[in-house]
């Protein structure tokens, strides 16, 4: 299984140019990609997921020509939108098995038997017949992720699926995505580094529309071995810190703020060497591109 994107290219009627010659291979696991808001996650995601169209470039799964034959990449597709809405008055159930229908599932027996292993699966078979709109905000994401396996997907996307859960309903969103993972493609969009860092293989940072950096989450921490510094700081003193020295995150830690900085050397005597993590090559990577 393979996803090959070459040369994408979206610019909307508003001129805002959210996509700019992006090109990425994400092979079967789970594949992160990560940027802020804006970055152009989302643009990828939908012109990928056949709701748009790209203005140059390619996209193929395997050897489906997604932009040349959207309905054949649908047959095999499980999407789940940033804004994901549901009938507020109808319950899991019902709504599964109606979309079931909708993705060629034609025997009755058979939806119900794929239905009701997914409700397992995703932990809402016990309240599969309440109505959507009883359910909690992690309840809806994880009936999302159920209407994207309907069909046994090979290609599964995600947009920022955890934003807003609580911690215990990320834990149990992170252990189904990483099972999702086996068995497909999995991208997930994200802007939480946390999400990318626990989950996934590979990855690539993408900001302003282009693709920053690829690789693995492990040897993208690596490459800032002995350049991660901290210090605690007085608040008033963050200003001349940060015309100073490579100031990347600063964070508050008991009453007192810490600054993160990136330097080949120790920067004074106070500063104490950090290990790297995914966050600080982030914000290292967004700080040169201010």
């Amino acid at each position: 299984m393979k996803l090959e994107i070459k040369n994408f290219s979206k610019t909307y009627s508003n001129g805002v140019a959210a996509a700019k010659n992006i090109n990425l291979t994400i092979h079967k696991g789970m594949f992160g990609l990560l940027g802020q808001n804006g970055a152009g996650k989302s643009t990828l995601m939908r012109t990928i997921a056949t709701l748009q169209d790209a203005d140059s470039g390619s996209i193929f799964f395997n050897d489906i020509d997604i932009l040349k034959n959207p309905s054949a990449l649908r047959k095999v597709l499980g999407y789940l939108p940033q804004e994901f809405g549901v009938y507020p008055n109808v319950s899991a159930q019902e709504l599964l098995l109606h979309i079931a229908d909708m993705r060629g599932i034609i025997k009755q027996s058979e939806r119900k038997n794929q239905v009701d292993a997914l409700l397992q699966r995703v932990n809402l078979y016990e309240v599969r017949k309440k109505n959507l709109d009883s359910y909690s905000g992690g309840m809806k994401q994880r009936f999302g992720i159920a209407q994207a396996l309907l069909a046994n997907p090979e290609l599964i996307i995600v947009d920022e699926p955890t934003a807003g859960l609580d911690p215990m309903e990320r834990n149990r969103f992170y252990n189904l995505l990483a099972e999702l993972g086996e068995n497909a493609v999995v991208i997930l969009s994200t802007h939480i580094v946390e999400d990318v860092s626990t989950l996934c293989n590979d990855m690539a940072i993408i900001g302003k529309g282009e693709v920053l950096l690829t690789g693995k989450p492990s040897e993208i921490e690596i490459s800032l071995s002995g350049k991660v510094w901290e210090k605690k700081i007085n608040i008033s003193e963050f200003e001349s810190y940060k015309t100073k020295y490579k100031v990347i995150s600063n964070r508050f830690h008991l009453g007192k703020m810490m600054v993160t900085v990136v330097a080949n050397n120790l920067p004074d005597s106070a500063f104490y060497q950090k290990q790297p993590s995914l966050e600080d090559a982030y914000f290292n990577l967004l700080y040169t591109q201010e």
